[in-house]
């Protein structure tokens, strides 16, 4: 099942991650994929906030991974843009299992290494501010979640 939810401005892609975060679970996996300015920052920045982490929250393009361990779980923000470029030795596996919550931008190039249970989120720009969210929950649990928090 897919859902697709129209988001209007930045502050409802805020509210959409912190609804997540309200049902949040130890090795959570949340995949994000879009266009750059798509708001996939946005998501992970609301969060990490709604987890309530401390620390400024930004994008890890140059890091692969940023570790935070402030907040109500440990939160794993990776964005994997720069994976191509090689240089990089990074087992994704270790942080699925870490008991905390992993946000994956640009997911789809590491598809190989992402588990089999998942929460996929694909933005789609459809002008300055709006866009258009398709969440898909890939097993029971993510299944779970998204009736939760979508319904």
């Amino acid at each position: 099942m897919e859902y697709k939810i129209t988001i209007h401005d930045e502050s409802e892609t805020i509210e959409l991650a912190e609804n997540f975060e309200s049902e949040k679970f130890a090795n959570m996996v949340i995949c994000l994929n879009g266009d750059l300015g798509s708001g996939k920052t946005v998501f992970a920045k609301g969060f990490a906030n709604a987890l309530g982490i401390d620390e400024q929250v930004t994008s890890p393009t140059f890091n692969i991974v940023k570790e935070y361990y402030s907040g109500e779980l440990p939160f794993f923000h990776m964005d994997v843009y720069r994976i191509d470029e090689g240089g990089f030795d990074i087992n994704f596996s270790e942080y699925f299992v870490k008991k905390g919550v992993s946000i994956i931008e640009w997911a789809s190039l590491i598809k190989d290494e992402l588990p089999d249970e998942r929460l996929e989120i694909n933005i789609k720009i459809i002008d300055e501010e709006k866009r258009l969210f398709i969440i898909k929950p890939i097993g029971k649990i993510y299944e779970d979640l998204c009736e939760a928090v979508l319904w």
